[in-house]
């Protein structure tokens, strides 16, 4: 399975893939090797799916909707045609049948009078945003973590990261190429008044790492399956030339938010370079003694990312590589722990943004974080044949241990107690994060409460968490998770695949919070994926225990589900796996493992 076999309920242009292109002879001097490079990203033409609404003179609209030779001419007739009238607007909003990140490519036919028209587009994660007009205030970036006070009417939408409203001057028979967003949906406007301007074709251009689907996840929970996919493509759209947070906003190397994104590649697509160019990348952007991103949080969690890909991939080559670094942040981080479990990494702390005004949660639920993070440590120095270090991380494990905090009814604290060992977990999923269900969930630190929930054995609550929170994006609509989700915002709240009607509030526009109020939230971020990488390992039951997937422990959880199947990406090839429940309920399970990996149960 490859990205695009998701499209299938969308239309390609002809020629759609561009896979394994090289340079014109005349680049390939060795004059040029230095300053031309071939696109590691293939691109992708897809033709819209629907045209949601038009206003003013537009004639055929869906014309548009058939995939068409990507080659203007000068006809007029057998296109969709545009046409003012004094000081009107012909406007028309395209649907392209799911979240993309890429381009957008016109060609423009016929024009009446002879003159090069002006057009407004704007690209947008739902009708509402491709809709909206730009506000003239941004979030700083740099805003205070603990802010929880944000103007929402006054950052709204915005061309932050990515230019998504625009106003451009179109060619006479000829095509223009422009955006590079995340989006599903685009608004044309013309803007000339008595003009008439024939649209030959209208076409998102993709762009996107060209990858197979290694892994895969099927039971007999549709729901949950969709959710896996996903999760999936939610990933796949971020894994740009380096792993970004959004396709939207968020076009950046966060290493504090990565740890979703980089499990749900283990289980999906397997060692795929990306992971290894951006921590490469991040340390070259953030050398020591900067923290990553200037986040204490985040160099911690760079610790926990490097253990679980070494796990996954092997690389001694790159562990090797980063070892320096990672010796250098322990010693860093050794100074910044007093005897009586005192540390004083950074005064900023964060775990998410929904968690921030929680600051007693937050502050036990960094300590937690920085426990597991020493654990980690330890074992990859063990595995560099660090002994020092490794009784370092030891010794700081032992420091923070004489200090204990209360998660303060914080459920992304309570569960990072839990998966770090300083509590356990069957008291922090029974007084607190399994307290009220998806209640309290967020798209972020969701993983890890849901990581709590199966080390307390509750598989089913997670599994209906799942569905109810993660799902309930998909009931308004969503082809890529969120930045953010609430499910008390989905009360009498519209899809994003349409406008909202009277009465109704607008699930983009009208919620949001910290630095993504409004139509800024990112409705497709990586870290969001969590469920993907949570169901191969609990509900498939891959748990990998040696370096390169040498050995592999199989142990499913199927809960309500009567079959599971699915594959797991290794080094060595994809194990096969299959789990079906039998009527005294236990469970049948096959696997074809390659050669080089232990399964053991």
């Amino acid at each position: 399975m490859k990205l695009i076999s998701v499209f299938t309920t969308v239309a390609l242009g002809a020629s759609a893939l561009n896979a394994g292109a090289e340079l014109p002879r005349v680049f390939t001097a060795e004059a040029d090797t230095a300053r031309v490079k071939a696109d590691a990203l293939s691109r992708a033409y897809v033709t819209p799916s629907r045209v949601v609404f038009t206003e003013g003179g537009v004639t055929d609209p869906e014309l548009l909707l058939i995939p068409g030779s990507g080659q203007t001419d000068i006809f007029s007739t057998g296109m969709c045609q545009l046409s003012t009238v004094n000081d009107s607007t012909a406007s028309i909003v395209l649907d392209f049948g799911r979240e993309l990140h890429g381009s957008l490519r016109l060609l423009i036919s016929a024009v009446s009078p002879l003159k090069t028209p002006h057009m407004r587009l704007r690209f947008g994660e739902s009708v509402a945003e491709a809709c909206s007009e730009l506000t003239t205030a941004e979030v700083s970036v740099a805003e205070d973590f603990n802010n929880s006070e944000v103007d929402l009417k006054a950052n709204t939408a915005t061309n932050d990261h990515a230019i998504r409203d625009m106003v451009l001057t179109m060619p006479l028979y000829g095509q223009i190429e422009t955006g590079n967003t995340g989006y599903r949906f685009v608004r044309i406007d013309l803007l000339d008044p008595g003009m008439t301007v024939n649209l030959k074709e209208a076409t998102a251009v993709m762009r996107y790492r060209d990858l197979p689907y290694k892994g895969s996840f099927r039971s007999s929970d549709p729901r949950l399956n969709k959710i896996w996919d996903t999760g999936a493509y939610t990933v796949h759209l971020n894994m740009q030339e380096y792993l970004w947070d959004g396709i939207k906003r968020d076009r950046l190397i966060w290493l504090g938010d990565m740890h979703p994104e980089t499990s749900t590649i283990a289980a999906v697509f397997g060692c795929d370079p990306s992971v290894e160019a951006t921590l490469d990348l991040a340390c070259e952007q953030w050398p020591l003694p900067q923290w990553f991103n200037g986040m204490s949080a985040y160099s911690l969690w760079y610790l926990i990312i490097h253990h679980d890909w070494f796990m996954q991939s092997g690389n001694k080559d790159f562990l090797d590589h980063h070892a320096p670094y990672i010796t250098a942040l322990i010693d860093r981080i050794d100074t910044l722990v007093d005897e009586d479990g005192t540390e004083r990494l950074s005064e900023d702390r964060f775990l998410d943004w929904p968690s921030s005004p929680n600051k007693e949660g937050v502050e036990a639920g960094y300590r937690a974080l920085m426990t597991w993070a020493m654990t980690d440590a330890e074992q990859l120095c063990d595995y560099i044949g660090d002994e020092a270090h490794a009784a370092k991380c030891r010794d700081i494990r032992r420091r923070l241990d004489k200090k204990k905090m209360p998660h303060n009814d914080l459920k992304q604290a309570a569960s990072l107690m839990a998966i770090a060992g300083v509590m356990d977990p069957k008291k922090a999923v029974g007084e607190c994060v399994a307290v009220g269900g998806a209640k309290g969930f967020s798209t972020f630190g969701g993983y890890y409460m849901l990581e709590a929930l199966a080390l307390a054995g509750r598989y089913d609550d997670a599994l209906d968490i799942i569905r109810n929170y993660w799902g309930g994006m998909l009931d308004l609509g969503a082809t890529t998770f969120w930045e953010d989700f609430d499910l008390e915002w989905a009360k009498n709240a519209g899809p994003i695949d349409r406008l909202p009607a009277e009465g109704e509030a607008d699930i983009h526009g009208d919620f949001g919070a910290y630095c993504y109020p409004g139509f800024r939230h990112s409705l497709c971020h990586g870290w969001a994926s969590g469920p993907t990488a949570w169901m191969s390992r609990h509900v498939l039951g891959v748990e990998v225990l040696d370096p390169g997937c040498r050995t592999v422990r199989i142990n499913p959880h199927l809960g309500d589900l009567e079959w599971v199947e699915g594959t797991y990406p290794t080094p060595e090839g994809e194990i096969r796996i299959s789990h079906r429940c039998r009527p005294d309920g236990s469970v049948d399970t096959k696997i074809d493992a390659p050669k080089g990996v232990k399964i053991v149960k």
